[in-house]
């Protein structure tokens, strides 16, 4: 009379891993780069939003392999012959996570909020007479002045992006953060599951539709998630996230350390692959609304001193393989990319030299708040380097060290330094937002309307502006050389050299289609 419960229990016993198995294959588990503090795509410019808010929400256009813009949610448009008048039509089916149809008002209000706090978007924006529905399903917009690049602002994947959310939800003030995460996206966001600093979650929306044709590559084409779920672990320190993945804890590790490539690289099981071939730019931000780097002379100083070999060293060891110096304001081997003014960072590095402008300039000692994340290690390695290059040139340099969520609050506010701000942090941005001066985040000199460090330069705006309006790459490619020139004097940053950084992952994992960390397409084999 036991044998039937006996068998029952070897049965399901036998099962058991196979049904683990099973569902261990829905399931893709990743590492991000940093922690998840902040939710909203369009308020924040740190990549890891940036990614997350791909997975959750869609945009009108998209970019495909060769960078080309192309209609995503949209199902095309149609442009007048004037080029004042462009008409855009939705795609059939859209609906968001909460059941609600995808409307030409949704679209509208999404894309007025993005123009608010994108460079690009405000240029959009700034040249549209009008922003308004034909119908439920139509977009139009009546311009002041042609501007060819509408499409690439509405559909660029460098931060922030122009994400479609509800009404509601998109009607938030631009300067705060929307925190309801209802999207159109090929995933939902599961908010029960998410712990600040230690994990996120997400479920495959079942009613989401793909754009019709062939596979998605990049952000553009149709999107097919081929897993049920994808959980976010978040593992700051570099060596315990590696060894997740060597355990098979994880499959996926965005942002390996370079010093952990070769381990990693020697693992049968694992694969590493560069995402984004261009790479990064590493970036030294000043804050110019306060003493001592609202001085231009006193940014200027740094110049003689800086070497990028050194910062670029620190992050990725002494091999070049990894990373180039003599980098530029336009991302190296692009259009735009010159040798115009280059000499401020390819002369003979002169130490005394910058002690000496430094004082010329007139510094009076003020306190230089320096910011680093300790879970970011390549934006540590940067801010010891710029920490120790400040000192040693002779400013009083106060280096906080706190995790990359809090730096990235602390680096929105505008309060002097010695009241809860800051005066100079280090960050990296992907090559795709240095392409020129339409998406070129840092590379605008608008004052509070602008990103954190909110630099002022009439002259910076101009030459963009000029750029805008130029229609051949020959003017564009003279006056890209004058506005690199017209930042070398002004420094609303410094370029502090490229890195070519690797993603590792399982072998089994396949499908990554370029770019950045995106979900689409990814399956294990």
């Amino acid at each position: 009379m036991a044998r039937r419960p006996l068998l029952a229990a070897a049965a399901a016993s036998l099962a058991a891993p196979r049904l683990a198995a099973a569902q261990g294959g829905r399931v893709l588990k990743f590492i991000p780069q940093s922690n998840l503090s902040m939710l909203d795509p369009v308020w924040s410019t740190a990549y890891v939003v940036r990614n997350h808010g791909l997975m959750v929400f869609d945009m009108l256009y998209g970019m495909d392999g060769q960078f080309r813009i192309q209609p995503q949610m949209a199902e095309g448009h149609t442009v007048s012959d004037d080029g004042l008048t462009w008409t855009i039509r939705l795609r059939e089916g859209l609906r968001f996570h909460d059941g609600a149809p995808v409307l030409a008002r949704d679209c509208i209000a999404s894309i007025r909020r993005f123009c608010a706090r994108d460079g690009l978007g405000q240029s959009l924006i700034a040249a549209t007479e009008e922003l308004a529905p034909a119908d439920d399903h139509t977009i139009r917009f009546r311009l002041k002045q042609r501007f060819p690049l509408l499409t690439y602002a509405l559909g660029k994947p460098g931060s922030p992006i122009c994400v479609i959310m509800p009404q509601r939800l998109a009607e938030t003030d631009p300067f705060r953060q929307v925190t309801e995460m209802v999207g159109s996206g090929p995933f939902r966001f599961l908010p029960g599951e998410h712990i600040a600093g230690a994990r996120a979650a997400y479920a495959r929306f079942e009613e989401y539709v793909p754009r019709p044709g062939p596979a998605a590559v990049f952000t553009a084409g149709g999107k097919i998630a081929h897993f049920d779920r994808v959980e976010w672990l978040v593992m700051p320190d570099p060596a315990t996230a590696a060894a997740a993945l060597r355990a098979g804890e994880a499959d996926w590790l965005e942002a390996p350390t370079f010093d952990l490539l070769p381990m990693l690289g020697r693992d049968r099981r694992l694969t590493l692959t560069q995402l984004d071939p261009p790479g990064f730019i590493g970036t030294m931000r000043f804050n110019q609304l306060h003493p001592p780097f609202n001085n231009p002379a006193i940014r200027r100083a740094v110049l003689p001193a800086l070497s990028q070999a050194d910062y670029m060293t620190a992050v990725a060891g002494t091999s070049q393989e990894y990373w180039r110096d003599g980098v530029g304001y336009f991302a190296p081997g692009t259009p735009m990319a010159s040798d115009a003014g280059m000499e401020a960072l390819t002369a003979p590095r002169d130490l005394d030299k910058a002690r000496r402008a430094l004082a010329a300039a007139g510094y009076k000692g003020e306190t230089v708040v320096l910011l680093a994340p300790a879970d970011f290690q390549s934006l540590k390695a940067l801010g010891d380097i710029g920490a120790d290059l400040l000192t040693k040139i002779g400013f009083k340099v106060d280096y906080q060290v706190t995790d990359w969520g809090t730096q990235l609050q602390r680096l929105i506010r505008q309060e002097p330094p010695d009241q809860g701000g800051w005066s100079v942090f280090h960050t990296t941005w992907a090559d795709l937002d240095h392409l020129d001066p339409a998406v070129h985040q840092y590379m605008r000199g608008n004052g509070k309307a602008g990103r954190p460090g909110w630099p002022d330069s009439p002259r910076v705006e101009a030459l963009r502006d000029a750029w805008l309006a130029e229609e051949t790459p020959e003017g564009q490619r003279r006056l890209a050389a004058d506005l690199q020139r017209q930042a070398f004097e002004d420094l609303p940053y410094i370029p502090l050299g490229q890195l070519r950084a690797s993603t590792a992952h399982k072998r089994e994992i396949t499908g990554l289609t370029g770019g950045f960390a995106i979900f689409w397409g990814v399956r294990r084999a």
